[in-house]
């Protein structure tokens, strides 16, 4: 009798026990979310604030107010405002524009490439002679 309360008892313990453990789990969850969601109110709050989207319009786009003039300096190395990284323009990528190669492949299917006279021409196949004639069927 004492063994089997035991075993009752241990089944409900470990129940118990995992059942502790998953909310421990998701009470750090709940407190990480908490904090994101923290972060994403002060954002959505500089976002609110004139000043702020003035300033991003100005830095990420290179926008001006009405009646300003806008100056871009490129320097020796072609970094601009919008390529603060250092890399190549991306409009000098090793890729051409799409409209280039769709007229490229346009040039090349009214000129095809001619072979050279060094290339090797296949065998004609073998000739096929005529089996006997057959009578022409009546409709």
């Amino acid at each position: 009798m004492l063994a089997a309360l035991i075993v009752s008892y241990a089944s409900s313990l470990r129940a118990w026990s995992e059942q502790q453990s998953r909310l421990t789990e998701l009470r750090a969850e709940a407190a990480e979310r908490r904090e994101r969601v923290a972060e994403l109110e002060g954002e959505l709050e500089r976002w609110r604030d004139p000043a702020y989207v003035e300033a991003q319009a100005r830095e990420r786009f290179g926008w001006v107010m009405p009646g300003e003039i806008g100056y871009v300096v490129v320097g020796p190395d072609e970094r601009g405002p919008a390529n603060q990284s250092g890399t190549k323009p991306s409009g000098d990528d090793e890729r051409p524009a799409w409209w280039s190669a769709l007229w490229g492949s346009v040039e090349r299917a009214g000129n095809p490439p001619r072979p050279s006279s060094t290339a090797t021409r296949p065998e004609p196949a073998a000739t096929i002679e005529p089996g006997p004639a057959e009578p022409p069927s009546d409709r």
